[in-house]
């Protein structure tokens, strides 16, 4: 009786474990794993992600780069490596949730959610809350690797910041400020090469049809395109140096944006006369990425 009673509390057993699921999720992308399933991964990955983890907050970069393959921690990757650590007073990274997965037999990739603290040696401060992604070789280590991040707290490098509040009260008073990116940057670089050699072509290309001037003296103008064709006449040269660019819009806007940028110019007329100024101007980019204003200050 014993004996059959061992039987069957063994067959539900066998039968419990095999309805368990060891597989699940898929892999959707291109290559010979598309579409098969992940399973877990060993117990050895594990334990590799809390070495490396360690070792990141001792900011060992030497015990670190034992956890990559030999491909990814090149000398030249080390070396930023260990800048970045001893630039921070302390560091650590506490994983939380670590999951290892295998995929086709030759996939391994380990997926980690960790809290990590930064202070910086400059007085910069980070709290952010990572979910991070490690794929290993046939080697268990790291050969690839990514991140995304939550902020939880810090004193720099937020998103977003300041706050717009207009000539007079609007739906957009109040509201931060973010960085616009629609090549902003690359075209006012694009128009200061394009002056310095005095090419009146290459400056036209990041104009509207129409735009309008206000000068460092207080006047304002309205200008076409084919104005500008005289603009260098009175000039032998020009040198116009930038020392900053800052793209920003008002935050949950349409994209037309300002751009901030500082510098200093000097000019040469052909009269032998000389003009030197410390420049700040905007430069406002309108729906379809043309400079339709700009505003100009200068000592």
């Amino acid at each position: 009786m014993k004996f059959v009673i061992k039987t069957i509390i063994v067959f539900i057993i066998a039968i419990t474990i095999s309805a368990c699921n060891s597989t699940g999720g898929v892999w959707l992308g291109e290559g010979e794993n598309s579409g098969k399933p992940y399973t877990f991964g060993p117990e050895e990955d594990i334990k590799l992600l809390q070495n490396l983890a360690g070792a990141y907050s001792e900011k060992n970069a030497d015990e670190l780069s034992k956890y990559y393959s030999e491909e990814y921690m090149n000398d030249k990757r080390k070396e930023n490596y260990s800048k970045w650590l001893n630039s921070m007073e302390s560091i650590t990274m506490k994983p939380y949730k670590i999951i290892p997965l295998q995929n086709g037999g030759n996939f391994r990739q380990v997926i980690a959610w960790s809290k990590e603290e930064r202070v910086h040696k400059n007085g910069s401060y980070e709290k952010l809350d990572l979910m991070e992604s490690f794929v290993l070789d046939n080697d268990g280590k790291v050969k690839s690797f990514k991140q995304w991040k939550a902020i939880d707290s810090v004193n720099f490098g937020m998103p977003y910041g300041g706050k717009f509040f207009g000539n007079k009260e609007g739906e957009y008073a109040g509201r931060p400020l973010v960085f616009s990116n629609r090549n902003e940057t690359k075209m006012i670089e694009s128009m200061v090469e394009s002056y310095n050699k005095m090419d009146v072509e290459g400056m036209k290309n990041v104009f509207a049809d129409e735009f309008i001037l206000n000068d460092y003296k207080g006047e304002k103008a309205t200008y076409k395109k084919s104005d500008l064709e005289n603009f260098f006449s009175p000039f032998k040269s020009v040198d116009w140096k930038i020392n900053a660019i800052i793209p920003i819009k008002i935050a949950n806007t349409d994209a037309a944006s300002g751009v901030i940028v500082r510098g200093s110019e000097s000019r040469v007329f052909k009269n032998g006369r000389k003009w030197n100024k410390d420049l700040m101007e905007i430069y406002y980019f309108d729906l379809e990425g043309k400079i339709s204003s700009m505003e100009q200050f200068a000592k």
